[in-house]
């Protein structure tokens, strides 16, 4: 039987999979790598894209390979190609252009698609915009300067970071939101009374419990927005943060189990041999919770790309981190760290809030799952980050209001 080089194909050349694709190099000098994006770009920083918005970072500054890295490596990049099917009997992947390429093994790392905005009168209408890719960040760009008034739609990070971005951009910014508070997936009332504090210190409008009924455009483009509470709210420019839809409608039809993400155990597999997931898309093993779940954060699909490739190199290395996100919150910095969910029944939470430097607040909340902390999150001051991450790797138990306590306020 004739045998060849193994044959590696990546869907997705974000972190996960520009990782993947680096790491497999490295293990397998011989090997082929055919890596497929959707996008015209190699690996950009998608974490340093708020700061492009914002003014203070150039676009030569938010990208991290270029196409000379890739053939450096004979790390063969297809951008602007979408794949639409995956045999997995016949290990073939197939793009919307008739191409197929052959896999021995495939990591799916696709990430996904924002949520459009969907109400009467967005259809058609000119500058209402997500902000996930680099194109979607020089369009709005494009547009801030051309503006006055501006609108942040939703209670994710997405919506939080076009609200500082417009704010930054001396634009008269309004940020509406149907949730009591923002990020109420894991912050409570008064980390929500924080948040607004900080927004109001840069001129926002901050808006809770209502949500955008129809957009009147003069022109083709916004004039303002109606809410569902009668208000009307003036907007030359909306930017909506409404989650995104992962990007697995080419696995239809296939064996490979899709639930929230493309179901993966610890070793980044999924139910169907030589078949792996990492990255946003991956709903994955958390041994920490003991459960699976999605993570769409940067170090978590870094260090997924990683493990997957050594996995399918023919490694056997479980997914065992701590996955960490920080981010400015206009002058301050949040930090999310493990697992950190407010409405997962599973887990119990205990928070902290002080005064800070600079007339800010500090506020820290801990998440823990019988007894052992599995989860923190943290605004203001980033003292005893890396303490808590070693606590959370090592499921330190906290059973105690004092041991709690402690913890609270690390230094």
């Amino acid at each position: 039987m004739a045998t060849h080089d193994k044959r590696y194909v990546i869907i997705g050349n974000g972190i996960a999979g520009t990782t993947a694709a680096d790491t497999l190099r490295k293990l397998d000098p011989n090997c082929s790598i055919q890596l497929i994006t959707n996008e015209p770009y190699p690996l950009y920083n998608r974490v340093s894209l708020p700061r492009f918005l914002q003014g203070v970072l150039p676009e030569q500054k938010v990208m991290i390979r270029d196409f000379a890295w890739h053939e450096q490596r004979r790390i063969s990049l297809l951008t602007e190609t979408l794949v639409t099917e995956v045999n997995t009997d016949e290990r073939v992947v197939v793009t919307e252009r008739g191409q197929h390429f052959p896999y021995d093994a495939l990591l799916i790392a696709s990430g996904g698609w924002a949520k459009p905005l969907q109400v009467p009168g967005a259809a058609g209408t000119k500058h209402i915009y997500n902000f996930v890719t680099l194109d979607d960040t020089k369009t709005i760009i494009a547009r801030i300067l051309e503006s006055r008034t501006a609108l942040a739609y939703g209670g994710s990070f997405i919506s939080y970071e076009l609200c500082d971005g417009f704010a930054m951009r001396k634009l008269e910014t309004t940020w509406l939101m149907r949730g009591p508070y923002w990020l109420r997936s894991c912050l409570d009332p008064e980390g929500g009374e924080i948040v607004d504090a900080i927004a109001g210190r840069f001129g926002v409008t901050v808006i809770h419990g209502d949500e955008i009924s129809e957009v009147v455009a003069r022109d083709g483009v916004p004039a303002y927005v109606k809410t569902r509470q009668g208000r009307e709210i003036q907007a030359d420019i909306i930017g909506v943060g409404l989650g995104i839809t992962l990007n697995t409608a080419f696995l239809k039809g296939t064996p490979v189990e899709v639930r929230s993400g493309v179901v993966v155990n610890e070793y980044l597999e999924t139910n169907v041999p030589h078949v792996y997931a990492a990255g946003d898309v991956a709903e994955f093993y958390d041994p920490t919770i003991g459960r699976h779940h999605t993570m769409g954060t940067w170090d978590n699909a870094l260090a997924h790309g990683r493990i997957a490739a050594i996995n399918m190199a023919g490694g056997r290395e479980p997914y065992v981190d701590v996955p960490t996100y920080t981010s400015p919150l206009f002058d301050v910095n949040i930090a999310v760290i493990g697992t950190a969910e407010s409405n997962n029944p599973e887990l119990e939470s205990v928070s902290l809030r002080e005064p800070g430097e600079k007339g800010h607040e500090n506020y820290r909340k801990l998440f823990l799952r019988e007894n052992k902390l599995v989860g923190a999150l943290m605004i203001g001051s980033p003292k005893g980050r890396k303490k808590l991450v070693e606590l959370i790797k090592n499921q330190q138990v906290l059973a105690s209001p004092s041991e709690r306590e402690a913890v609270l306020t690390l230094k």
